[in-house]
């Protein structure tokens, strides 16, 4: 199994289609020598302010996602 180091750079936008939440972003990616010690798993790193970002981008498109249902299935009740 591959594994990679991946460091996102900048978030450039966000959106949602077919159920999908689609990030555009600048990444560095790098492979990984995986160590005796350490489980084999790819790595994903971010400073804080760009995953307060993240995070605000994430909330924006499940709201707008949520908007999309009919209001019974909102409530958090499947």
């Amino acid at each position: 199994m591959k594994t990679y180091d991946i460091e996102i750079q900048r978030l450039k936008s966000a959106r949602h289609s077919h159920g999908l939440i689609e990030l555009g972003v600048d990444v560095l990616v790098q492979n990984r020598s995986p160590k005796d010690e350490q489980a084999v798993i790819s790595s994903l790193s971010l400073a804080v302010d760009d995953a307060r970002t993240l995070l605000i981008l994430l909330k924006q498109q499940i709201a707008e996602i949520d908007k999309l249902n009919p209001r019974s299935r909102r409530s958090g009740r499947c």
